[in-house]
């Protein structure tokens, strides 16, 4: 079935992620099935493990080439965990709403992380050895610019409360978020852990990010249940308790082109 969008879908990941060297596909099977409904797809090329500016820098030029060879006015951008704070300091930073018809963030830790917490109040953390060892391992990721150490404290709810207070959503640009809960520890063992201590002192979460984080825009709503935070990238190419992971994205894009962007 065609989806008569009328701007560009641009995929924006999150940390690790890196849709630039084409080695793993970190979007599974979603663009190629929005593509043949007729979407035109495009990705952010932002680092693994870039700060925002170096990231939002980065997702500006993309862009800029994106309207340029399609001709069009505005981009859809869909970003995945970081990728929602990097998208939303280029909107700010650039004065980018008039480029941007909406911005839908997925897994967004817009109230910080737990985990970038319980990292940065590691004394070991803060030591010129780590320090060097986090440089030498993004250097290593063949990022642009990584900067591991700042990422972790741009993630942190310290300073995510001081860039929510600046990085106010553009009137402009419709905005929303959506979330997914593993059920139980064991939906994703690769989260286990983690999704048991963010529980303890936050509630329901997807392995890496509390709901309570990912609360921003106009509209906020659960959109799988018992899929992790990787999950939903549908990195592993099938179903997840039953859901149809390419299956969302289409319908978040249906609901987009429903609405007129």
């Amino acid at each position: 079935m065609h989806i008569a969008l009328n701007y560009p879908v641009v995929f924006v990941h999150g940390i690790i992620a890196n849709d630039r060297e084409g080695i793993i596909n970190f979007w599974g099977r979603i663009p190629e099935r929005l593509s043949n409904m007729g979407v035109q797809v495009f990705f952010g090329n932002t680092d693994a493990w870039g700060d925002y500016e170096s990231n939002a820098l980065i997702l500006k030029e993309t862009i800029e080439k994106i309207l340029l060879e399609t001709g069009k006015e505005k981009v859809n951008i869909i970003a995945h965990s970081k990728g929602g704070l990097d998208s939303r300091y280029l909107i700010w930073r650039y004065d980018f709403g008039g480029k941007i018809a909406s911005l839908t963030t997925i897994g967004t830790p817009h109230h910080g992380s737990e985990i970038a917490d319980l990292i940065y109040n590691q004394k070991l953390v803060h030591t010129k050895v780590s320090k060097n060892a986090l440089a030498l391992y993004g250097k290593l990721s063949r990022d642009i610019n990584p900067d591991i150490y700042r990422v972790n404290y741009q993630l942190t709810t310290m300073y995510m409360k001081e860039f929510n207070e600046k990085a106010i959503p553009d009137d402009r640009v419709y905005c929303q978020s959506f979330y997914t809960t593993m059920r139980n520890a064991f939906d994703d063992r690769l989260f286990l852990h983690l999704f048991l201590y963010i529980r303890e002192i936050a509630g329901a979460n997807d392995g890496l990010v509390s709901v309570h984080s990912t609360s921003w825009g106009s509209r906020h709503e659960r959109i799988a249940r018992g899929v992790s935070h990787s999950e939903i990238l549908d990195l592993k190419r099938r179903k997840i308790s039953g859901v149809d992971i390419p299956g969302v994205y289409i319908r978040i894009v249906r609901d987009l082109a429903e609405k007129g962007y």
